[in-house]
């Protein structure tokens, strides 16, 4: 594969107590709330290419999907939709966005046409009071959400919001929109996380693109170093990634891979497991390691 296209491969209610706030949530499905909270994922999506092609790592999409309750919407949070402030997309029918370049034309004819939710980005708006969250009415679904949600729910039935990653703020941020969204979790809200543990495109090994799980050492120590964290349920290390050494500085040179995990990991509560899948690296400097909360 040439060097170029594997690139492009991977390439108002700021008084409101909380108490109003989560009285505000209870209209947004017409159900009562849940006593069973939804899981959540974070999903290591890799190429675009994982759309369309058959390969381990989309099995083990569909696989998980198996074992999830059928969610009443979907709020993504992508890798790469990011914005100064936070916003989440409002319309009726969000268009697939064809974010990248350098691809074979089949992956520009997917469209995923799942509904959008504009009452759920609103109850999600009325929710968060740490931040300003508005609403969006042109971006759509990026690849970092479609390709991998087409997996979970190839009939695109179930509406889908994403929420953006603000470029300005730190990680102690966006655990905190976490903590915050979460309580959509009993209201039959699936989160999903997309991104990944190591994703450093620079040190990509070009000579080892088909070496099933190559990794180069720093990856592995990286990657080994997050699930451990993750598991340990050591939130305030992940959150202080940077002190973490030099490995993990080389598989996040960049934090917006990484900072959908920290949505889901403020949005985790006591009692919920955890459990890892699709745990393998790719081409030595990324891997498609993935966790479900709950």
């Amino acid at each position: 594969m040439k060097r170029s296209i594997f690139l492009s491969h991977l390439a108002f209610a700021p008084l409101m107590t909380l108490p109003m706030k989560m009285n505000l949530l209870n209209h947004l499905t017409s159900g009562s709330e849940s006593s069973e909270r939804m899981p959540m994922l974070f999903l290591g999506h890799g190429s675009p290419m994982n759309a369309i092609e058959e390969n381990e790592f989309v099995a083990g999409f569909r696989q998980m999907a198996t074992t999830l309750p059928k969610p009443k919407a979907i709020l993504c949070v992508s890798a790469h939709w990011e914005t100064r402030g936070t916003f989440v997309t409002a319309m009726e029918h969000p268009r697939t966005i064809h974010d990248f370049g350098g691809f074979p034309p089949a992956l520009y004819e997917v469209n995923y046409p799942a509904p959008g939710s504009p009452e759920l980005a609103r109850k999600t708006m009325e929710l968060v009071s740490t931040a300003q969250v508005s609403q969006d009415l042109k971006w759509g679904l990026d690849h970092g959400c479609w390709s991998v949600v087409k997996h979970l729910y190839p009939k695109a039935e179930v509406p889908v919001i994403q929420m953006s990653l603000d470029w300005s703020q730190g990680a102690s941020f966006h655990y905190q929109l976490g903590k915050e969204i979460g309580a959509l979790r009993k209201k039959g809200i699936l989160i999903v996380g997309s991104g990944n543990l190591v994703h450093n495109l620079s040190r990509v090994a070009w000579d080892r693109l088909n070496e099933s799980g190559f990794a180069y050492d720093w990856a592995n120590e990286a990657n080994e170093t997050m699930k451990r964290l993750i598991l340990a349920e050591d939130h305030p290390s992940l959150i202080r990634y940077r002190s973490l050494g030099k490995a993990i500085d080389l598989a996040i040179p960049t934090p917006e891979h990484f900072l959908p995990l920290l949505y889901l990991l403020g949005a985790q509560e006591k009692g919920d497991e955890l459990a890892l899948f699709n745990d393998k690296a790719v081409a030595g400097s990324l891997t498609m390691t993935s966790v479900r909360i709950g």
